[in-house]
């Protein structure tokens, strides 16, 4: 199935990753895919895998997350969600 999630919020974010076609996440939705990083990243949950990340997505749909990688949207989620949690720390 398609997913149906509002990702309007990501589109600058899908529109810098690589497109990829082939492999364990072809025509996965890269948008979730960086929100499971991002949230992954912000707990610092190390024992997240992405391949099972990756089986447990719903299909892309059109728009800037389509054909995009799930892969590095994942990475950099998690990059992301780590950056973001250091600054939250250090703020309180």
């Amino acid at each position: 199935m398609a997913c149906s999630k509002n990702h309007s919020n990501l589109v600058s974010i899908m529109l810098s990753l690589p497109i990829d076609q082939g492999g364990v996440g072809r025509h996965k939705c890269a948008a979730c895919a960086y929100e499971a990083g991002y949230h992954a990243g912000y707990n610092l949950d190390g024992t997240l895998r992405i391949k099972d990340v990756l089986m447990n997505l719903e299909e892309s749909q059109a728009g800037a997350q389509r054909h995009k990688s799930p892969h590095a949207a994942f990475s950099l989620g998690y990059y992301n969600g780590v950056r973001q949690r250091t600054i939250d720390d250090n703020n309180n």
